[in-house]
């Protein structure tokens, strides 16, 4: 269990480092529309290809952040039914929803993604939109984001496993309000 804790841990140190790099696109993004915006109305000049580019630019947010957004246990699910178990029953929802929903999800995408990439790459497919931009950098955002997505998986249910093993402590021992206090630590409880 240790080795794998290794992984993890290196999993989700890389996932943090680029999950927290990519915030910055959106600001870029907002610029790039705000700034074709600007010159659309002071020259009514449009350009697809800066129109694009601010698609690009979210949707690399989007991709590259969503393995933080797991890791960092902010992904979205239905709190109020999540909270009214235990958080013993909550690891077991969480490692029960990684190993039947996510993983399986992911897996199939990057079997989909993979070819679909690498088609776009070698054929230098370009937009349909006069001006457009070239479209392989966009499905490459795609397969990267769902390769981190993957890892991450796979280092959520390593840390599932080592808490409910008692290898590891918890590190978001979250207690909802309405959990029952039998299964709330006595230091929680004052």
């Amino acid at each position: 269990m240790t080795a794998l804790l290794g992984i993890s841990r290196l999993i989700d140190r890389v996932t943090e480092i680029i999950g927290k790099s990519v915030s910055w696109l959106i600001l870029v993004a907002v610029l790039v529309s705000a700034g074709n915006a600007i010159i659309r109305k002071i020259f009514n000049m449009s350009s697809n290809s800066w129109l694009e580019a601010q698609w690009y630019l979210f949707g690399a947010a989007f991709m590259f952040a969503a393995a933080y957004t797991l890791s960092q246990n902010e992904h979205i699910r239905i709190d109020i039914v999540y909270g009214m178990f235990s958080r013993r029953v909550q690891h077991w929802i969480d490692l029960f929803g990684h190993a039947v929903f996510l993983m399986p999800f992911v897996l199939l995408m990057l079997y989909y993604l993979v070819p679909y990439a690498q088609m776009s790459y070698v054929s230098g497919e370009m937009s349909s939109s006069a001006g457009g931009l070239i479209i392989w950098p966009a499905k490459a955002i795609l397969l990267f984001g769902f390769i981190l997505l993957a890892l991450q998986g796979v280092s959520e249910i390593i840390k599932k496993i080592a808490i409910m093993t008692g290898n590891m402590e918890d590190p978001t021992p979250y207690v909802p309000t309405h959990a029952p206090l039998e299964d709330v630590a006595p230091e929680v409880r004052t």
